[in-house]
């Protein structure tokens, strides 16, 4: 094979791993987006839930989970600083399943908590590798 060949190749593998990062990026951000906006349009009802399940300050809470969600999930997105807000959200995420998610006796509880597990992995491993060439991280290298 030539080198022009093999540059070709890799080219090609680098536009799809692009691709497929911005695909992975938008997926992930979406649940965060929509959780986050819908926290802080719903203030009330949530701050509520977050009583109910004995969280302190429940309306504090939830306009910083909110904005977690909301910020962390637009970062991700656009990929801006993307290791850092990968790693914030794939914490909380692992925060948000310890505290709402382990009732072994409900399967939607089991769903959920193997679900967030996912996302959290997905989420590091978006910290580890990074945002990709079509990001904002990628465009300030």
């Amino acid at each position: 094979m030539s080198n022009a060949s093999i540059a070709t190749a890799k080219s090609g593998l680098s536009t799809n791993a692009s691709a497929l990062t911005l695909a992975g990026r938008v997926l992930l951000s979406a649940i965060f987006i929509l959780a986050g906006f819908d926290k802080l349009t719903a203030i009330s009802g949530t701050a509520g839930w977050f009583a109910s399940i004995g969280l302190p300050l429940p309306t504090v809470t939830t306009v910083v989970v909110g904005l977690v969600e909301l910020v962390g999930g637009i970062a991700i997105l656009v990929g801006f600083q993307t290791r850092i807000a990968a790693i914030v959200l794939g914490l909380f995420t692992l925060a948000a399943t310890a505290i709402a998610h382990t009732d072994f006796a409900d399967p939607n509880q089991i769903m959920f908590l193997q679900k967030n597990l996912a996302i959290a992995g997905g989420l590091f491993v978006l910290a580890a590798f990074g945002a990709g060439a079509l990001s904002i991280d990628g465009r300030r290298r």
